[in-house]
């Protein structure tokens, strides 16, 4: 399993991709959505909501499990992937294009440096 090495990875299995100006773009990663199996629903942040470093803004439902999606980063959403409501699909298909899932103006763009680079992120998945 390949993990762009431009993104960087939290370890609960979201990537950030640096968009400049202070905004990022939050998905899931490859490994997660292979772990869950087909995804039938997700459950997103609202647009406005402040979201904080290690707390639930979602979350996502596959045949097998439920689970948390844990904010990599602290800050407030700017936008959310409405398209993964009435289809969400692209989390399996396309996880790091059209699987995206939010977007959010960083509080501490520092919280990036405290993430996971791509080769760290494989080293902790396998």
């Amino acid at each position: 399993m390949q993990f762009p090495a431009q993104l960087k990875y939290h370890p609960e299995h979201l990537w950030v991709r640096d968009d400049a100006d202070g905004k990022v773009t939050v998905g899931i990663t490859d490994f997660a959505q292979d772990q869950l199996g087909q995804v039938v629903y997700i459950d997103l942040p609202e647009v406005g909501d402040d979201i904080a470093a290690g707390d639930e803004m979602g979350a996502v439902e596959s045949a097998k499990s439920v689970s948390d999606l844990i904010a990599p980063v602290s800050g407030q959403v700017l936008a959310v992937n409405q398209d993964l409501l009435d289809d969400p699909s692209p989390l399996n298909n396309d996880p790091y294009g059209q699987g995206w899932i939010a977007q959010v103006q960083l509080a501490d763009p520092a919280e990036l440096d405290g993430l996971l680079s791509a080769e760290d992120y494989q080293a902790q998945v396998g």
